[in-house]
């Protein structure tokens, strides 16, 4: 029963928080040769600039608090395509910030128009700058991470969640085939929205954090321009609104899209992320303002009895803990590289080539020939909220599971989020139906659920330790 004195509760985490920025957009040339019909390997010129954001978070007391601070760097970028890539960025940054491995996350945006990550295509049309691009990535991690961690000052992480529309579901049967397009099922809408401030009085607002699922794939392979895909319209939207940087966090999109994708018009891409924007600022002013949350005040007598609710200041969550692991997953009968040129040789060769790329970089440092991989997980508590982190490509099953499981808390779930496991986790149905991303991954289904149970046992335990 509700009381006068009752609240509306504001989740959120209150400490020390610092934010920095860097610019990581390549040199026109460079490979960006992402989709197998592509018109062109290399970009010839930018829609938007591709950024690197960095949040800084630790606790009140002591330099680094308890463990020292969290890092998440929010990267526009596309996918890892080699293990070893992914790891020398992110044992750059560890190496020089001093962190432990669970305390950082570095996410990728997953657009489709930037360039390609892999320094073994070197040899290839464009990818000669590949190399020095990610020696430049890397230190502009270190760099923003450092910056980031310098700026910690008090600080209040508030959150909230919206919808948008964007995202559809992408598993269309046509005439009886799976392929990978818009359908009209249902699919996730929520949008999760973090609202940091300063503690020091003024209520400046220092950064948004957006965690919504959906492919950046409106940009396809009539583009010939680098571009951050729809994120860099909802940045902008964002932060001309809120006078700061936003970063972007990519759910668990495995099997979302937007309907309307696969063009080279750069203003549907912009349009897409105008529809995102406006969907994260409706819900940043649904927030009561920076510190406070809603209290039943008082009950005016008038046609009828009026319960009036009145901003109050808050008491928000001062935890910060964090868990590192493995989730063990089964891998499916493979084929061998041969029998996939094979089963592929009635496709285009340019197409067949790039597939064949990719099955050989996804083998390399993921398995081991064995039945079972260790597919690492990242389970961090911010206040209230819990964020689950993993190196895939989940469908939107693991973060709909995880809220559902732990419905009083903003749960944040993050796609390709360090390393190595650059793999789709489809739903054991999208296996049943023969879906691109079931044919496409080496696991076994039902390794989708074995990650959400894994996941869900670390956010018990992290909530467990601080009760």
């Amino acid at each position: 029963m509700t009381a006068l004195g009752d609240r509306l509760r504001v989740p959120a985490f209150a400490g020390r928080a610092g934010v920095a920025r860097r610019d990581v957009t390549p040199p026109p040339g460079i490979r960006t040769r992402n989709w197998g019909p592509a018109e062109t390997d290399v970009a010839d010129g930018v829609h938007r600039p591709l950024t690197l954001t960095a949040l800084a978070l630790a606790v009140h007391e002591g330099p680094g608090g308890d463990g020292g601070p969290m890092l998440l760097l929010a990267v526009d970028a596309t996918w890892w395509r080699r293990v070893d890539d992914e790891r020398r960025l992110r044992f750059a940054v560890l190496d020089r910030l001093g962190l432990d491995p669970g305390r950082l996350l570095i996410a990728l945006s997953h657009t489709h128009a930037g360039p390609v990550l892999c320094a073994a295509d070197a040899d290839l049309d464009g990818g000669a700058l590949v190399p020095a691009y990610l020696d430049r990535l890397a230190a502009a991690a270190v760099d923003a991470g450092a910056e980031a961690i310098a700026a910690l000052a008090p600080a209040v992480l508030e959150w909230t969640a919206g919808r948008c529309t964007l995202a559809t579901d992408r598993e269309l049967d046509l005439g009886g085939r799976a392929v990978v397009g818009a359908n009209p099922a249902a699919a996730d809408d929520t949008v999760v929205v973090g609202r940091l401030t300063g503690a020091d009085g003024v209520r400046r607002t220092l950064a948004t954090v957006v965690n919504y699922a959906c492919h950046p794939t409106t940009l396809a392979w009539q583009n010939r321009l680098v571009s951050p895909d729809y994120v860099g319209s909802m940045r902008r939207l964002v932060e001309a609104a809120t006078g700061a940087p936003c970063l972007f966090l990519q759910g668990a999109s495995g099997e979302l899209a937007p309907a309307e994708q696969y063009t080279g018009d750069t203003e549907v891409a912009d349009r897409h992320g105008r529809a995102l924007g406006h969907a994260v600022l409706a819900a940043l002013d649904g927030l009561p303002p920076p510190g406070t949350e809603l209290g039943l005040a008082e009950l005016v007598e008038s046609g009828a009895p009026l319960a009036v609710w009145r901003p109050v200041p808050s008491s928000p969550s001062t935890e910060l803990a964090v868990r590192r692991s493995v989730a063990e997953l089964e891998v499916r009968p493979l084929p061998t590289i041969a029998e996939l040129a094979a089963e592929w040789a009635g496709i285009d060769e340019r197409s067949r080539d790039e597939r064949l790329r990719r099955a050989r970089h996804l083998r390399d440092g993921y398995l081991d020939g064995g039945d079972v991989v260790e597919h690492p997980v990242w389970a961090w508590r911010l206040g209230d909220a819990l964020l689950v982190a993993h190196p895939g490509e989940a469908y939107s099953q693991l973060q709909r599971g995880l809220r559902a499981r732990f419905p009083d808390r903003p749960v944040l779930v993050l796609n390709l989020t360090n390393g190595p496991g650059f793999v789709y986790l489809p739903t054991r149905e999208a296996y049943r139906r023969g879906a691109y991303q079931s044919w496409q991954t080496p696991l076994a289904a039902g390794s989708l659920e074995r990650l959400e149970a894994h996941a869900a046992g670390l956010l018990d335990v992290l909530l467990e330790e601080g009760a």
